[in-house]
């Protein structure tokens, strides 16, 4: 067999693999790393030397005509994806959804900048951390100041010689691609998520539609219409690197296999006199292009589309021109980076960002990485034709390119449609918080709904906790409409990450736990009074309330926000957009101290107090802009109000520390409180539960996923 055929049969036995063992066969993600890492050893250095010796043997005059041609190319394929994105969305039913919060609402900007991208102040600096437009720039620099100096040929061929032997080195590695690939693929398949796939379905058919169309035929077609390469013969030489580079997910491995592809494709259709020139044109394009977007990473523009037809709020078509000029300068940088800035500059909800985060891990990466190496390869073979006179324009193969790519447009964007409109689909935002189910087992809790009678009071001496352990009971408050802390699931039980944290806390203490509905303002009288032992109903540390009960080391800190219509987000996600506001009607529930501060930072502002945020959500939506609150809890409200979105605003990223209540002056309870909350941090409770409640990702034990070996056989539990 072929290396190629034994890529491909790894790649199956993989999936199989993984499919048959599931999450057993994560083990192999370590095989999988170690074949990466060796193939990425050579790379940078690779890149480097041959960009450093291929420029320093050309002339100036070859230089910019290089310059030229190529970048009239890569222009024509930078107009080919974005006609395809702009198209994608026709094929969109119509859906809505919401999502859990997310951390990247409140994460800073820590992208690294376009000038230290791009310029290496130290270029040392950047081949260690492997930042390759730097390295680019660099390669390029020097190379072209060679290209001016007359004792230069010794260092070319140490040059030369050194990467023949990185070259080397890949092949060796490469024959190790079948069992990298297999154990790649395994633990992908064995580890990924189904149920976030299934929620991502519209974005990852399209995004593989498009892919599929650009790899197979769009840009392997254009150079079989304009120069005298054929269709087999591109794809059938380059298909072992094409699936290499799929499987790994990186087209950087793959860089020094395309510069060996295409000289061997483009040798036999070069005059002899021009093959060694032909050579050192490949070795220039090749690392160079890596310094500009490729049409793969451009498909990853197409999820901005897909989030605003998510949350009902899509761009228009007067917004596409700045969509595409922006999109393209801002993909010069990290797609993680890029993404969420254009969500927010066309004011698509930011949580979807969380759903690119699992499309790209999961699958929409790897199709990326497969177009961009055919668009390396592709750019590399048009580009060197052009320069040694091999590009030519026959009218009847390209004509037929034409006709066959339009048909095949619209066959596959047809295709993706229909396929779109006879899926099944029911929105599960509001589902999937109201089955919520506790995460830790324990004694079912007593709900009691209105004030029951004081508790005895301790005898003398003695203190709540010894209170709390000589009944056997522990009392606890909990506030009605406290989502995701506190609420009523599917079958009528009381749960939620507060609930769940009091359930903890009785176990712990051994004794039985009885829940009783509150007003948030009650809470210090009857805790005063007796009524209650803890109070602990996502209550804000205030400086009022510190005058009215004791509090605990925090267990949380949550992140003041606005909740708003989607449309209304870029409104209110920076401060100087909420400022500019004439006269915003903002809800707040009852607050004197966030009043104050609210009055203080919008002071053009009318403030309309709620009792509950439902009111918000169901009220007028002309009647309040805004309701202040936090962005955690806002998050699960927009899984029920689907049209609602958290927007923080920057830089004010306001963090808000949450702690469990006692009555003023049980300093003996506030230290137990305030330990066994640490405790419960390092032993990894509150995260657990952080996780569950507040992201909505399932525990560890739940999301196991289907396998054969598991959920057919029976073998394993």
């Amino acid at each position: 067999m072929t290396l190629s055929t034994k890529v491909l049969l790894g790649l199956a036995l993989g999936a199989a693999t993984g499919g048959f063992f599931g999450e057993g066969a994560a083990f192999l993600d370590v095989v999988g790393k170690a074949f990466v890492l060796l193939l990425q050893m050579t790379v940078i250095p690779y890149l480097s030397l041959s960009l450093v010796a291929s420029l320093g043997r050309l002339r100036y005059d070859q230089a910019r005509q290089l310059a030229g041609r190529a970048g009239v190319i890569l222009l024509l394929f930078y107009g080919l994806a974005f006609a395809l994105i702009l198209l994608l969305p026709l094929t969109y039913p119509d859906w809505k959804a919401a999502s859990f919060f997310s951390s990247s609402l409140v994460e800073p900007d820590d992208g690294i900048s376009f000038l230290e991208l791009y310029i290496p102040s130290n270029p040392f600096h950047s081949l260690a951390a492997s930042l390759v437009p730097g390295v680019v720039l660099f390669s390029v620099v020097l190379g072209i100041a060679l290209i001016g100096i007359e004792r230069k040929q010794l260092l070319l061929e140490v040059l030369t010689t050194l990467t023949d032997a990185l070259m080397k080195v890949t092949g060796f590695v490469v024959r190790l691609a079948p069992v990298g690939v297999f154990a790649i693929s395994a633990n992908a398949t064995g580890t990924m998520d189904l149920a976030a796939l299934a929620g991502l379905r519209v974005y990852l058919w399209g995004l593989v539609a498009l892919a599929l169309l650009l790899s197979l035929w769009l840009l392997p077609g254009l150079v079989t219409a304009l120069t005298p390469l054929r269709y087999r013969e591109v794809l059938g030489i380059s298909r072992g690197a094409l699936v290499t580079a799929f499987a790994t997910g990186s087209v950087y491995v793959v860089l020094p296999l395309l510069v060996e592809i295409s000289k061997k494709l483009l040798e036999p259709h070069i005059a002899p006199e021009l093959r060694e020139e032909s050579q050192r044109l490949v070795e220039v394009v090749v690392p160079v292009s890596v310094n500009f977007p490729s049409v793969g990473k451009l498909l990853g523009l197409s999820f901005v589309l897909f989030a605003g037809w998510l949350s009902g709020f899509p761009l228009e078509i007067a917004e596409y021109p700045a969509f595409v000029v922006t999109g393209l300068f801002t993909f010069f940088d990290t797609t993680v980076g890029a993404i969420p800035f254009l969500l927010d500059l066309f004011r698509v909800p930011s949580d979807t960002f969380e759903l690119f985060i699992v499309a790209d891990n999961i699958v929409g990466n790897r199709f990326g990485v497969l177009v961009a190496a055919v668009h390396i390869l592709t750019l590399t073979l048009l580009s060197v034709s052009a320069m040694t006179n091999g590009l030519r324009i026959r009218w009847p193969a390209l004509l037929r390119y034409l006709a066959l790519s339009v048909g095949l447009t619209l066959v596959t964007l047809g295709g993706v449609r229909l396929m779109f409109a006879s899926m099944s689909y029911e929105y599960q935002g509001y589902r999937s918080l109201i089955s919520m189910q506790r995460v830790f087992e324990g004694e079912p809790a007593q709900v009691v709904e209105q004030i029951p009678d004081p508790l005895p009071p301790p005898p003398p001496g003695a203190g709540t906790l010894d209170r709390i352990r000589a009944r056997g009971l522990l009392r606890v408050s909990y506030v009605r409409d406290r989502l995701p802390f506190a609420f009523r699931n599917a079958n009528g039980e009381l749960v939620g990450f507060d609930v769940e944290l009091a359930h903890v806390l009785a176990s712990e203490l051994g004794v039985e736990l009885e829940f009783v509905e509150v007003g948030i303002d009650d809470i210090p009288r009857l805790l005063d009074a007796g009524y209650l032992d803890v109070g602990i109903s996502n209550l804000m540390i205030t400086t009022r309330r510190m005058e009215q009960v004791s509090f605990s080391t925090p267990y949380l800190e949550e992140t003041l926000a606005f909740i708003v219509r989607d449309h209304r987000r870029g409104d209110f996600n920076s401060r100087a957009a909420a400022q500019a506001l004439e006269a915003p009607r903002i809800g707040l529930l009852h607050s004197p101290y966030y009043k104050e501060k609210l009055g203080r930072y919008l002071p053009q502002a009318k403030i309309v107090a709620l009792d509950s945020p439902r009111e918000f959500f169901t009220g007028n939506e002309e009647e309040l802009d805004a309701l202040l609150y936090l962005a955690e809890a806002g998050s699960a409200w927009t899984l029920v109000y689907p049209a609602f979105t958290v927007a923080v605003p920057r830089p004010d990223v306001i963090t808000v520390p949450v702690a469990c209540a006692v009555a003023r002056g049980e300093e003996e309870m506030v230290i137990f409180l305030s330990q066994w909350i640490g405790l419960k941090k390092r032993d990894g409770t509150i995260k657990d539960l952080y996780d569950y409640w507040i992201l909505g990702r399932p525990p560890q034990e739940q999301s196991r996923r289907w396998s054969v070996v598991r959920d057919v056989l029976g073998w394993v539990d």
